[in-house]
């Protein structure tokens, strides 16, 4: 099997932590456990067959509450395809699975550690992300 794709370097592109106050902090504090994590991978062609593939996770209290805080990252990874010959189906799987695979458990791991650096120690993220059984889901 021949390698499809080199991750050429991976960076954090955008960062947002938001906790409007106090009041928040204590609120949010209690309630972190429900908050849910979301994932949105999007792309950008350079020059060369490379690509630019932007992970964003944001994780936020669902509820109506007023009192929330937000924690979002965008992580970027460069990548460079090097079979030329892939269909579309194929770089697709590549950029959707292959890739975060690759870069999700240190992108987690930043995550947590952004959020536990906010003030929320304790927090840990239950469920781990399958990005094969989400791609299957999407084309199934």
């Amino acid at each position: 099997m021949t390698k499809k794709f080199k991750i050429l370097l991976n960076y954090i592109k955008d960062l947002s932590v938001e906790i409007p106050d106090v009041q928040t902090f204590v609120f949010s504090k209690e309630y972190i456990t429900k908050y849910t994590l979301g994932i949105n991978v999007t792309t950008q062609p350079m020059q060369n067959d490379v690509i630019e593939v932007l992970t964003k996770l944001h994780y936020k209290d669902p509820s109506n509450n007023k009192r929330k805080s937000y924690f979002e990252i965008s992580y970027a990874t460069v990548a460079k395809i090097i079979d030329k010959d892939l269909k579309k189906k194929e770089l697709e799987r590549i950029i959707l699975v292959d890739i975060q695979n690759k870069i999700y458990p240190e992108l987690e791991k930043i995550f947590l550690n952004i959020i536990k650096n906010s003030g929320f120690p304790n927090l840990i993220l239950e469920k781990k992300v399958d990005f094969e059984k989400l791609y299957n889901q999407k084309y199934n």
